[in-house]
């Protein structure tokens, strides 16, 4: 066998060889960008706006300034009321929490809805407990059919944010 017939055996061995490796990586490549895809890269504020059914919620925590809380790292859980659960107030209740004197009340109202930490529904399913909330107290929460929030219904489960999970619910949560 000639060197120039060595070679060019060689050569198409490494170009063989150097096929089948990028056909092997191209799975791994493939599954590691859907997994990065997978991560939100919207903070629960973002997502909520977004969302465009909480445009009460969102307002109400920009009046009560904890929009910068919302997009920090976190993680956070978020019972979020919609905007029909904010409607079913008594007229009147949500114009008189976003006026400036009732800013403390409104913080009270809103952190009541914020869990630390991300807890998602397969974690409550079948089970009572307790949770304690950002603003100091303790909300309950039902798994056992369904997921209920003291008095609210989760309406939409698990929404991933760069920064922790919604859950939607369809009353306000009162301390």
């Amino acid at each position: 066998m000639t060197i120039s017939k060595v070679l060019a055996s060689a050569s198409a061995a490494a170009i063989t060889s150097m096929t089948l490796f990028a056909i092997a990586l191209t799975p791994v490549t493939a599954a590691s960008a859907k997994h990065h895809a997978e991560i939100p890269s919207a903070d629960i504020v973002d997502t909520a706006i977004a969302a465009g059914s909480f445009k009460t919620l969102t307002a109400a925590v920009q009046a009560a300034g904890l929009e910068s809380t919302l997009r920090s790292d976190g993680p956070f859980t978020l019972f979020a009321p919609t905007d029909e659960a904010f409607a079913k107030l008594p007229a009147g209740t949500v114009e008189t929490l976003l006026k400036p004197e009732n800013k403390d009340q409104l913080v009270s109202i809103l952190t009541y809805h914020v869990l630390s930490g991300k807890v998602y529904s397969k974690s409550l399913a079948g089970k009572q407990i307790e949770a304690a909330t950002v603003q100091g107290t303790t909300v309950s929460v039902d798994g056992t059919n369904g997921v209920k929030v003291d008095n609210a219904n989760v309406v939409k489960a698990d929404i991933k944010t760069s920064n922790g999970v919604i859950h939607v619910i369809d009353t306000v949560l009162m301390p």
